[in-house]
């Protein structure tokens, strides 16, 4: 008999999102046939409505997995879980409001992966923020594990709430290299000429509105970005704001991976703005595809890229990096970060780690 896992608080599966859509893609793909695996979807993220994948069950709840119906989503998830589950894997908090009820009514075993300090994000109104930082204290006490994905954020715990938790990252290794096609070369000619590279959110805490500014006052390198530009007024004023300037590419989301992975393999430097999170899957994944990296200097980025990446305080410090780049350096920081990379954030890693924890 194996064991009974179930996956809750992700849009679900195949992963076509973010972080946990694509940890729970490669936990299920590896970890599928030594354990019975349940996933909770989003079914208003799903036109087609499988009942497996790699494995795994899947279960459709009719309610979204982000914004505020996410707390009821992963909520019902939790209780569904626990008429099935041996263990419950709950990513992220925001359902974790429950979890004194549920330590009361069963003995299953629940491991939360906290995320990132999510109520720190800029985005968060006060009472989210609140929310968010009490469902934090709620899992983190009541849950059996709990996982961490940055040693800095391990040590937060520990330091707030004298719990130790399990520290287990991502992996990066799904992407892989590609070499241009003609098609896409023809599609975005900024392909011909060295270019850095940056791909997010538009959100005030992953900087680019400093990036930007940096890449605006140098011409010396063109900048490419990819993002959604119209999802907030912050978005839509730096597009207003920048969109003049020769230098600089704002593409529109692409969500056909292998063109994303085309022109981001292939960047003579790439950006990464993040200032919140933990480890952020997109850093992860530019060291897995051996990129010279240069980041935002906060704690988190640090510790992922083991200080051995570039980095940045402000515009004014990008500038001068931007305007100082050294070919030869920037080669031995690429070949440094896949090393990193390879020994620490490979998907076969991180399943075997929670194949122990389960």
């Amino acid at each position: 008999m194996h064991k009974k896992i179930a996956i809750i608080g992700t849009v679900g599966l195949p992963s076509n999102y973010g972080g946990f859509e694509t940890l729970t893609e490669y936990l299920t793909k590896d970890l599928g046939d030594r354990f019975d695996i349940t996933v909770f979807c989003s079914s208003t993220s799903y036109k087609t409505k499988l009942k497996t994948h790699n494995n795994a069950k899947l279960k459709y709840l009719p309610l979204n997995a982000n914004g505020i119906q996410s707390i009821l989503y992963d909520i019902i998830s939790i209780f569904y879980a626990l008429l099935f589950a041996d263990t419950l894997l709950i990513l992220g908090v925001s359902g974790c409001i429950v979890l004194p009820l549920v330590k009361l009514i069963s003995s299953k075993k629940v491991i939360v992966n906290i995320d990132g300090l999510e109520w720190k994000r800029a985005k968060w109104g006060r009472f989210s923020k609140y929310f968010l930082k009490y469902s934090e204290k709620i899992a983190v006490r009541f849950a059996d594990t709990i996982v961490t994905d940055n040693r800095v954020i391990q040590q937060y715990v520990k330091n707030s709430y004298n719990i130790e938790s399990i520290y287990i990252p991502y992996g990066g290794d799904h992407v892989s290299k590609k070499t241009i096609t003609t098609q896409v070369l023809k599609q975005f000619t900024f392909l011909n000429t060295p270019y850095a590279f940056k791909v997010c959110r538009i959100e005030p805490e992953n900087n680019v509105h400093i990036i930007l500014e940096a890449f605006a006052n140098t011409s010396i390198i063109n900048f490419v970005i990819v993002g959604n530009w119209t999802n907030s007024t912050y978005s839509k004023n730096l597009k207003l704001q920048y969109a003049h300037f020769k230098n600089i590419c704002m593409l529109d989301p692409i969500y056909n991976q292998d063109i994303l992975n085309q022109i981001r393999s292939n960047c003579f430097l790439y950006i990464h703005g993040h200032s919140a999170g933990g480890t952020n899957p997109s850093l992860v994944e530019a060291m897995s595809l051996g990129l010279p990296i240069c980041t935002y200097d906060v704690s988190y980025n640090r510790e992922t890229t083991s200080n051995s990446a570039i980095y940045f305080k402000d515009s004014i410090a990008l500038q001068s990096l931007l305007q100082n780049l050294d070919t030869s350096l920037l080669n031995t920081n690429a070949k440094k970060m896949l090393l990193l990379s390879s020994d620490n954030f490979t998907w076969r890693k991180i399943a075997t780690a929670y194949e122990n924890l389960f």
